[in-house]
């Protein structure tokens, strides 16, 4: 089930891929319903970590999988399970991880979508492996009429869990808002994981303009839309929730390879270096800062030596012209000056560093020269879109 196999050339990973896990169980996904958990439980298909594989494990209903597995079909239809999403959103696009899952994995599967106005009565609770759905609980699910929820993904086979082909990427063209998913296989087997990549959508009518909240927080519709790098935690990570678990739940990047032999420092105890590293996201709603916390929680030997930040306001076209660009851009001002940083430490900058008093629609976090931030918290006042972009048109949902 889990045997090598030559690896091939690798694919080109879609763009959807640096957008928010809207799924995922650490921003409170969850699998609320499943025909069958013979093998392995549903709930594993949101897990944060990756998949893995234990030759020796083993259980009193077979092979254990870090998956979702069903068994092995005898009767009429197929299987198939509800997940709530931790935020619900737009979806631009999922990744359907068989890893490990090589001679067991489903053959195929669909994906359907629904937008619910409350959460449905019923969940699932506890280690439900070796289990399957009750009468109760099929005639509880069949009320929310899932079969005939919108088609985010038609019937699409899936590769095997090998290493070079294991994640089914699937590119999503849907507008509407979703709460809940229908994960279908077709017609039984595993899955490994399920990504959800898209960005989160606040119903900011009921927000006060005088109340301030983090606006570029994932649950408020912030999404990052570049980086420089990001070899060992994607930046996205620094708008999750709560203060991050380790460093991995953190942007950080590689040592860049053009630091000076001899390290110097300005009269302010920052690093004189050539290079720097960059992130950008684009705020959930147009708003005007009042006070920014940087966290490098759990980078002790690997915090940036300084950061700055940068603002601007955009309109969908400007913000297409950056993207092509790589954010070298024009349009950026400085919010925060350069900051010296502490390891393991929330850097709190309030009115006496920031630079900007009119609303803004995007930042770009500058560390220099590299390393790790755990947590970007940007709280303001949301701002009315006029007010915000002078008369520019935007629409919060395009991407």
């Amino acid at each position: 089930m889990a045997e090598k196999r030559m690896a091939r050339k690798a694919r080109a990973e879609p763009d959807f891929l640096q957008f928010n896990d809207l799924g995922c169980e650490t921003i409170g996904g969850k699998v609320i319903f499943a025909t069958d958990e013979w093998f392995a439980p549903a709930r594993n298909l949101l897990k944060r970590e990756p998949p893995q594989f234990i030759a020796s494990a083993f259980t009193e209903f077979g092979k254990w999988m870090d998956g979702w597995e069903t068994r092995r079909k005898r009767t009429p239809g197929h299987d198939w399970c509800i997940i709530q999403l931790g935020v619900p959103g737009l979806i631009h696009g999922f990744d359907v991880d068989t890893s490990f899952f090589t001679g067991n994995h489903s053959p195929y599967i669909s994906i359907q979508a629904g937008c619910l106005d409350q959460e449905p009565p019923f969940t699932l609770e506890g280690d439900r492996t070796g289990m399957a759905a009750s009468d109760s609980q099929m005639a509880a699910v069949a009320k929310l009429g899932s079969e005939v929820w919108p088609e985010l993904v038609s019937v699409s086979q899936l590769q095997p869990g090998y290493s070079d082909c294991c994640h089914n990427y699937f590119k999503v063209s849907f507008s509407g808002r979703v709460t809940h998913l229908r994960l279908n296989m077709y017609p039984d087997g595993g899955i490994a994981r399920l990504r959800v990549y898209g960005v989160g959508q606040r119903d900011w009518s009921s927000v006060s303009t005088n109340q301030d909240v983090d606006l570029v927080a994932l649950t408020n519709g912030g999404v990052c839309l570049g980086y420089s790098d990001a070899h060992f935690g994607h930046p996205r990570n620094m708008i999750g929730l709560g203060r991050a678990a380790n460093m991995a739940d953190g942007w950080e990047t590689a040592r860049r390879l053009d630091r000076p032999k001899k390290l110097q420092a300005d009269q302010r105890g920052i690093l004189q270096v050539p290079g720097w590293e960059w992130a950008v996201f684009r705020l959930g709603h147009p708003g005007l800062i009042s006070s920014v916390e940087v966290d490098t929680n759990h980078f002790k030997g690997n915090f940036p030596d300084s950061c700055k930040i940068e603002a601007c306001t955009l309109t969908p076209e400007e913000e297409a012209q950056c993207i092509s660009s790589r954010w070298d851009s024009g349009k950026w001002r400085v919010l925060v000056p350069p900051q010296k940083l502490r390891p393991h430490h929330i850097h709190h900058y309030g009115k006496a560093e920031l630079k900007l008093s009119h609303p803004i629609t995007h930042v770009r976090l500058i560390i220099t020269p590299d390393g790790g931030i755990s947590r970007l918290r940007l709280w303001g006042r949301p701002t009315p879109f006029a007010a915000t972009l002078a008369n520019k048109k935007w629409t919060m949902s395009k991407l």
